[in-house]
């Protein structure tokens, strides 16, 4: 299955929400990414995130971890992208 077709395939229920892009942008990420070494900051959407909201480091070893570790939870996702930015947000701040 091609990276897009992955992403596309997967929902709420199996994973995360196609498109959302909430753990991409509002976490801060300390491990090196590629094009970013030295991560990123909380608010910063990562270059490695596609015009679709999409990894395109998905599936290859240069994902970091920590993006392969966070997976799908309807309490820190919510309903929506929107509502997923908030929530990782603050999560963010409080960690």
């Amino acid at each position: 299955m091609t990276q897009t077709a992955h992403h596309l395939a997967a929902t709420p229920a199996s994973g995360c929400r196609a498109g959302c892009g909430g753990c991409c942008i509002a976490p801060s990420i300390s491990s090196p990414i590629p094009s970013m070494p030295n991560g990123k900051p909380a608010g910063v959407r990562c270059v490695q995130l596609d015009d679709e909201n999409l990894c395109k480091l998905f599936g290859t070893p240069q994902r970091p971890a920590v993006c392969g570790n966070f997976d799908f939870d309807i309490e820190l996702c919510g309903n929506s992208s929107e509502e997923a930015l908030r929530l990782i947000g603050e999560w963010e701040r409080l960690t």
